[in-house]
């Protein structure tokens, strides 16, 4: 069967050695990009340079200015410079790397799901997951006949009884569900509403009717929720657990963290209200009563983690997002 035609765009800043690390990955897959188009927003010309010192095939570079400098706006960028003749552009971070089957696995999902407007990929570095013979331990989330360790923001949940009553990567009625990183590593494909858009993949006529939200500025925290919940009300997302790579987290290029937990708190009341523009009385209580909860349990970590000056720089952040809700939610676009 033909490969499916596909462009990679990977939008960077300030981060020249994990953007190499990142690009050795794609030349070791066992199914290549016909163009790597990347859209650097630096401030310096560092990864410029290191990019004339290698030699990747296919490859387009972009230097941005103010202009369009932004997560989103990098994005957008870069899909007005795919070409024409392809059918799937796809997305990766500048700190992830590939293991060598990830194009291969991700774009043959489109081949099994012909209705797939977009498919996720699936990191592999940041739960440790265990085949399950049990489920009666409150300490565990349990889900296909795997298992992984229940955080503690969910264990004060369930206690509160604001547990979400969607699966995985589905938004419930009052916003604050499980993550992408709470499918196992089972091989499956996994239907889903939201993917994680450093590891993400579209087909391109899905830019024919949306783009990016230039609402997320800069690093742009659930910009991919955002993307994600305005796709599901046209078509079908996926995650493809086959389609692996790691997550390296490499902080240059972050924001600092009170900025972060603004954004956390109103970012998230953002996404929650793309999907539901209307929720019911009962699902803004919960919203608000689960923020403030994940609010009080990270104010818990000034006292009993070691980076306690990030944890609270992040506590008062969202304390303010909070407090500015009241008097100035989020415009939808």
């Amino acid at each position: 069967m033909k490969n499916i035609e596909f462009s990679l765009v990977i939008c960077t800043y300030m981060r020249p050695n994990a953007l190499v690390s990142l690009l050795n990955s794609v030349n070791a897959q066992s199914l290549y990009p016909d163009e790597i188009i990347i859209v650097d927003g630096s401030l310096n010309e560092d990864t410029k340079n290191i990019l004339l010192k290698n030699d990747y095939q296919n490859l387009n570079y972009f230097k941005v200015d103010k202009t369009h400098r932004g997560l989103t706006k990098q994005r957008n960028f870069g899909v007005k410079h795919c070409s024409d003749s392809v059918k799937v552009i796809c997305f990766l971070d500048d700190d992830v790397v590939l293991e060598t089957n990830y194009f291969k696995a991700l774009l043959n999902t489109y081949k099994i799901h012909e209705d797939a407007l977009a498919v996720g990929g699936y990191i592999t570095n940041e739960v440790h997951w265990e085949k399950s013979s049990s489920s009666n331990s409150k300490d565990k989330f349990y889900i296909d006949g795997w298992q992984r360790s229940e955080p503690t923001r969910f264990k004060v949940r369930r206690w509160f009884g604001l547990l979400t009553d969607t699966p995985p990567a589905v938004l419930p009625s009052f916003g604050h569900g499980r993550s992408v990183s709470f499918l196992p590593p089972s091989g499956n494909i996994y239907g889903v509403e939201q993917i994680m858009g450093g590891v993400s993949s579209y087909r391109k006529d899905v830019f024919e009717k949306l783009t990016f939200s230039t609402y997320f500025e800069g690093y742009g925290l659930y910009e991919d929720t955002d993307f994600s919940l305005r796709i599901a009300k046209i078509g079908k997302l996926y995650v493809n657990t086959n389609a692996k790579l790691t997550h390296y987290h490499e902080p240059s290029g972050r924001p600092n963290y009170f900025k972060y937990g603004v954004m956390v708190i109103r970012n998230g009341w953002y996404v929650w209200r793309v999907k539901y523009p209307k929720p019911s009385f009962k699902a803004r209580i919960k919203w608000n009563t689960t923020a403030g909860l994940l609010t009080l349990i990270r104010i818990t970590n000034i006292a009993n983690t070691k980076n306690r000056i990030l944890a609270l720089q992040e506590s008062v952040g969202r304390l303010w997002g909070l407090f500015t809700l009241i008097f100035s939610k989020p415009k939808h676009q």
